[in-house]
């Protein structure tokens, strides 16, 4: 299903009045240059004090989608970001309209997507009295309205002059390579005042990507040249697919991935050999014990916490070869390993690479170990295991529909992670670093919103119930279907605690989801045995618009969370690298 053009304009006719030049205020002119920028997509929470704002951008050809909480904003935001390939926008009022938003737009800094925050900043002559929300520099962290670490530029706007240097930040940050968050805080006031513009930017065009100088270029050669390496991709490699595919089958290299690199060369693939980190595989740790190869060309991950543990059994003989665009993350999450920064473009430099890259001359590729997923019996009784759900999800999502999966943080994503395997790039979704509870039960409304395609996120019964935003879908049918795992608790806590011999009460009552689903106008069912799966399934991907798919699972199986558990029981050695136990392909240790 595609969203229609009337679903997806704040015009119901879908047509974008437009004022005349001078009638421009500053946020007509904000909201044009933003459409210059190539912004197509508006996500947020209205208020009085961006009523101008709001105005603006519903009479203007944005995709405005007003949504329940502006948290399920952000992440829709960061998501749209990430499915379009485009930026977009989060739009907020002030006080707690912008306070609400904050875990989103902490997370889109930290998943490098591409967002401008717009929200509403309390007016000059009401600063200081009492006013409603009062919204400033005085009431606020002053980390909000500078550039640092929540934001690569930001600019509170209290004067008409403004924009031609705003127009200029924005589309200098657009071009860069990764991910680039702004803010502008606009003053009420000043919102509807007559633009004053001394120039009218062109549309953004890309920069050509990040190029390797000749000499590093060179090194990377000599050293993928000396001796067997294996490659490490990560999210960052993304747009590099079939670069990083003519590498490893040149130089017959393994292939292994972060969580969330998952795809970007085919999991099915005779040289991949599985997963990293969180619910990773352990042919990973079976190929570089017995295959122990010199070196590890890193492609666009941090291979921080999620990806690696910090496990001291990645570092190789020669250490790690890194290519990614931001300079800040080479040689930092294994400090102590022999590290060959390459900071660039990750496609640009492999194809440089791979001009001058000879093959190796030395006979055929040697077996690999490869994940072992036992698939399972679907049985008639008893509650669902997680195990059939994710054989199902992979028969009828991945394999059958091009639909993009977003997985929920906690046991959704473990499940997901470990068990589905995906062939395709920009197929998968997770968040690692932040993995805050409803990014993707509400991000997966922004990917379809979007994009007009059918979107599918995997969640906890815990996550849903925190942030979920179904009657957005709704309202604008978006071709949305969540996959609910309903046990009535928070299932990694429960098993976290009790696998670190803890006690805490991690239950609450069972929602009857498929209800609550129809309740706010989507279409549900409920599956209570795994024979069910497969025809629930087809319908929720045939459903014209929104679809909420209750999943009773078995609280009894254990999701492969071996080496978080671990994580979190054993304090970080002085030399900050551990060595843990992997799961095997049916999620226990060894």
């Amino acid at each position: 299903m595609h969203v229609t053009q009337g679903a997806m304009r704040a015009n119901p006719m879908g047509v974008a009045p437009r004022r005349g030049a001078a009638d421009a205020t500053v946020v007509t002119e904000l909201v044009a240059l933003l459409e210059r920028l190539g912004v197509k997509e508006a996500f947020g929470v209205s208020g009085g004090a961006m009523a101008a704002l709001w105005d603006a951008m519903s009479s203007s050809s944005l995709g405005v989608y007003h949504f329940r909480h502006e948290n399920g904003a952000a992440f829709a935001a960061i998501e749209a970001s990430f499915a379009s390939g485009r930026p977009t926008v989060l739009f907020t009022t002030t006080g707690p309209g912008l306070t609400n938003a904050m875990t989103g737009i902490v997370a889109a800094r930290e998943e490098r997507a591409r967002v401008i925050v717009l929200s509403a900043y309390t007016s000059a002559s009401s600063r200081g009295r009492f006013a409603i929300q009062e919204t400033s520099r005085s009431t606020m962290p002053a980390s909000l309205y500078d550039a640092g670490r929540m934001f690569h530029f930001a600019s509170v706007v209290e004067d008409t002059r403004q924009l031609d240097a705003i127009e200029s930040g924005l589309a200098a940050g657009l071009r860069r390579r990764g991910g680039f968050v702004a803010h502008l805080a606009l003053d009420s006031a000043v919102q509807s005042a007559p633009a004053a513009r001394s120039q009218v930017l062109s549309a953004a065009t890309p920069v050509p990507a990040d190029s390797p100088t000749l000499a590093r270029v060179a090194d990377c050669v000599n050293a993928l040249s000396d001796g067997p390496f294996a490659i490490w991709v990560g999210f960052g490699a993304r747009d590099a697919a079939a670069e990083v595919a003519a590498l490893a089958r040149r130089m017959r290299a393994p292939v292994m991935c972060s969580p969330r690199g998952k795809g970007i060369f085919p999991e099915t693939d005779p040289l991949f050999v599985g997963v990293t980190g969180l619910a990773g595989h352990s042919s990973v740790m079976r190929y570089l014990e017995d295959f122990k190869p010199r070196r590890l060309l890193v492609l666009g991950s941090r291979i921080g916490e999620p990806t690696s543990f910090w496990d001291r059994r990645f570092i190789t003989p020669e250490g790690f070869v890194h290519i990614d665009v931001d300079p800040e993350v080479p040689g930092v999450a294994f400090g102590t390993a022999r590290t060959l920064a390459i900071v660039a473009d990750v496609g640009t430099t492999l194809r440089e690479v791979l001009d001058t890259l000879r093959p190796p001359s030395d006979g055929v590729a040697p077996e690999l170990p490869h994940p072992q997923i036992e698939r399972v019996q679907k049985r008639g009784d008893g509650r669902v295991r997680p195990e059939a759900l994710m054989d199902a999800l992979q028969d009828c999502v991945v394999d059958r529909s091009d639909a993009t999966l977003l997985s929920e943080s906690g046991n959704s994503f473990l499940w997901t992670t470990h068990r589905l395997r995906f062939a395709e790039p920009h197929r998968y979704r997770v968040s690692t670093g932040v993995g805050a509870m409803g990014h993707a039960a509400a991000g997966v409304v922004g990917a379809a919103l979007a994009t007009g395609r059918r979107a599918v996120a995997v969640v906890g019964d815990g996550a849903l119930l925190m942030t979920n935003e179904i009657n957005t879908a709704v309202k604008f049918g978006a071709p949305v279907a969540w996959v609910v795992l309903n046990d009535g608790r928070y299932g990694m806590c429960a098993q976290g605690m009790e696998a670190l011999g803890l006690v805490a009460d991690a239950a609450f009552p069972q929602v009857d989801f498929a209800a609550f689903a129809r309740a706010q106008g989507a279409r549900a069912a409920r599956v209570d045995h795994e024979v069910q799966l497969d025809g629930a399934l087809a319908e929720a991907m045939a459903a014209d618009g929104p679809f909420v798919l209750d999943v009773r699972i078995d609280p009894q199986c254990k999701a492969p969370a071996s080496l978080r558990n671990a994580a979190l029981a054993e304090p970080l050695p002085p030399n900050h690298e551990r060595v843990f136990p992997q799961t095997n392909g049916n999620g226990s240790g060894h």
